[in-house]
């Protein structure tokens, strides 16, 4: 099949450059669009049984980024596994290069968490169930970049940080359950359970569209990340000496 060509790093550095541009100005203009709606065209205060004023806004950045961050790691560990599978070099590639952004949205989500809980809860940080498995999976991610840039070897490397990915899967499922717990007299949380059943619709079509900016955006940064790390390890390649020829 044709799609099985771009599983070789040669044939997808051009296709990645291509693509790159085109997320670029998706992840531009639906983080714009999000951050407009969620600003301009939502309520003043967040109702419910614990109302915010203003600073709820934070919702728009802190959710998406959350989410993200166990999107990204679920797809570090596909990767992994398809790599480990298929002793695919791209797919290491792919995982290595998805490492980074789902860090950042790790952290991302963790500060801002911080802030919106000042207000709210009265405390910067708590050792509640969401926050901890939350602090955990950015170890995770930690962990799996130093692993593999621990070993000098590339392909060791890559199979020994995909084992630490894939074994750290287990924290998705503790992180959902952690905030959809279904007994809250027996889950004792200060982040509050999901709602997104009950939200309104401005706030809810805010949410989905910075999500959408941030999959893109996602899409565009780790792309441009894989051309480097292919630049980096196919560089003994006559393509690649070409390409860096080229560009210096």
């Amino acid at each position: 099949m044709k799609l099985f060509r771009f599983s070789s790093p040669a044939s997808f550095y051009p296709l990645a450059g291509k693509l790159i541009p085109f997320f670029w100005v998706l992840a531009i203009l639906a983080l714009g669009i999000g951050l407009y709606w969620g600003l301009l065209e939502t309520p003043d205060r967040l109702g419910g049984t614990n109302p915010q004023k203003e600073y709820y806004r934070i919702i728009f950045i802190h959710v998406p980024a959350a989410w993200m961050s166990m999107w990204l790691y679920l797809m570090l560990a596909v990767w992994s596994a398809i790599g480990l599978v298929f002793n695919t070099r791209l797919s290491f590639m792919m995982a290595r290069a998805t490492a980074p952004t789902g860090a950042i949205f790790t952290f991302l989500a963790l500060v801002t968490g911080s802030i919106w809980g000042h207000p709210s809860w009265g405390t910067w940080w708590d050792w509640d169930p969401r926050l901890t498995s939350e602090l955990i999976l950015f170890f995770l991610y930690v962990g799996y970049l130093a692993l593999n840039s621990a070993i000098d070897d590339h392909r060791r490397g890559d199979k020994a940080s995909a084992l630490l990915a894939i074994v750290g899967l287990v924290m998705l499922p503790i992180i959902f359950w952690s905030i959809n717990c279904p007994d809250p007299n027996q889950c004792a949380a200060l982040h509050q359970r999901s709602s997104m059943s009950q939200m309104e619709g401005n706030i809810l079509f805010a949410m989905l569209i910075m999500t959408l900016g941030m999959w893109m955006y996602s899409f565009a940064t780790t792309l441009t990340r894989l051309r480097s790390i292919i630049l980096e390890r196919e560089g003994d390649t006559t393509w690649a000496k070409e390409i860096l020829e080229k560009a210096a």
